[in-house]
């Protein structure tokens, strides 16, 4: 058995005879009689008291902490009585992610998740918590969407403190815990005419930004971080930075998840670009790297503002985006007075989704098309655009009709074909 266990309410004391005998201490009958202790794997010592009669569930209790710290399970007592709100700020100071994600993953846990779960000693979490906490999620989150994402990170935090043996299990992922499911989407590519629609009604100086997007796939802040090094004289685009604002700056950073890659440059969208460089030359932009006290960079971008600074996102999606999808009949017009509609699912990431639905139908492989997307899994490639590609059975057709004109052209006909 790990440790011992203390009998409070006596002591051993030396007898006249010099043996040794128990006699009643002072605190015979009164509080918790038995202390079972034990040296904890971190070399100190742990404990827990039980009352009078109970000394069979305090060797019980022994016995179990002996098998856990021998299978490696043991859950350190004090250690998980850290709230999960002291436990969360730790998680998030220690978070190794860009500057974004992580504000992002921040915000869904201190407002959707702390004021509820915050106070929650970390080893206390039962999966009957996190059914209470998902619903009160339902109530107060109406995008599912959403909602899953703020699951995650709760989750997440979780994961970390089982393996920080604070925590037996994460109760996320019990089987009676319902994850929040986003109703299903399918991407629905713009036509052409809607691409080329959207592409007049921007001002003149943004106007290549749609060739960029439904030519070569990038996303905004690939495009807006463009810098004339990044065009090859081979038919190639390196992407190599985008510009993202961080806690209110614009930076420099690398595109999503670090994937740099290198993107078929069409003529058309080069000539596109050259003439667009033509008409509003390149300005040189000076930006923070990564983060808003990096080192500063400076590239000449092919796409600034009247001023010749960086593009901020929010200012051209009101200012320039949206009047050009309401100009194309995408949006509805914007009435006197009030803001233009929501449009989520019309904004530049649709060129992408074009540049992505033109490839499939032209036949082009989906690792390929993953990797000129930037994506860091083709299997996620083919979960976005699978409803894109030519159908399987137009395929079987085509294939079984090839095969039958060979057979016919062979004089042997159908039948000879059926045989082999």
């Amino acid at each position: 058995m790990a440790g011992h266990i203390q009998d409070r309410w006596y002591k051993t004391e030396p007898s006249p005879d010099g043996k040794p005998h128990r006699v009643k201490s002072d605190r015979h009958g009164t509080g918790m009689r038995y202390r079972a202790r034990y040296i904890g794997p971190d070399g100190t010592e742990k404990s827990k008291s039980f009352p009078d009669k109970q000394k069979r569930a305090a060797e019980a209790w022994l016995t179990n902490i002996e098998a856990d710290m021998s299978r490696g399970q043991y859950i350190d007592p004090k250690a998980s009585r850290v709230t999960f709100r002291d436990y969360t700020e730790r998680w998030l100071a220690a978070l190794t992610t860009d500057p974004v994600s992580r504000a992002a993953v921040e915000g869904r846990l201190r407002l959707h998740t702390l004021p509820y779960l915050g106070s929650r000693p970390i080893g206390s979490f039962q999966p009957e918590h996190i059914r209470g906490w998902n619903r009160q999620l339902e109530e107060a989150v109406a995008s599912a969407q959403y909602r899953r994402l703020i699951f995650d990170a709760a989750s997440s935090v979780l994961n970390a403190a089982v393996d920080d043996r604070l925590l037996a299990s994460n109760p996320c992922r019990a089987r009676s815990v319902k994850a929040p499911r986003p109703a299903p989407t399918r991407v629905h590519p713009w036509s052409m005419e809607q691409v080329f629609g959207v592409r007049a009604g921007l001002p003149e100086r943004y106007r290549a930004m749609v060739d960029l997007g439904a030519g070569c796939g990038l996303r905004q802040g690939e495009i807006f971080g463009l810098s004339v090094d990044n065009i090859g004289d081979l038919g190639w685009l390196y992407v190599r930075q985008q510009v993202k604002k961080v806690d209110g700056t614009l930076v420099f950073a690398p595109p999503k998840r670090g994937k740099l890659r290198d993107v078929p440059l069409d003529p058309e969208v080069s000539a596109a670009l050259h003439t667009h460089m033509q008409r509003f030359p390149p300005a040189e932009v000076t930006l923070p790297w990564l983060t808003p006290t990096g080192p500063v960079v400076t590239h000449r971008l092919v796409f600034t503002s009247g001023a010749s600074t960086a593009l901020w996102s929010n200012a051209f999606n009101d200012q320039s985006w949206k009047p050009a999808l309401a100009s194309a009949g995408v949006i509805p017009p914007r009435e006197d007075g009030c803001r233009y509609a929501k449009a989520r699912e019309h904004g530049m990431h649709a060129l992408r989704h074009f540049y992505a639905s033109v490839l499939l139908d032209a036949g082009e492989n989906i690792k390929a098309l993953s990797l000129y997307l930037g994506h860091s899994d083709p299997g996620f490639t083919l979960r976005v655009y699978t409803h894109l590609m030519p159908a399987s059975e137009t395929r079987t057709r085509k294939a079984i009709s090839a095969m039958y004109r060979a057979a016919a052209r062979t004089q042997d006909g159908p039948e000879t074909a059926q045989a082999a």
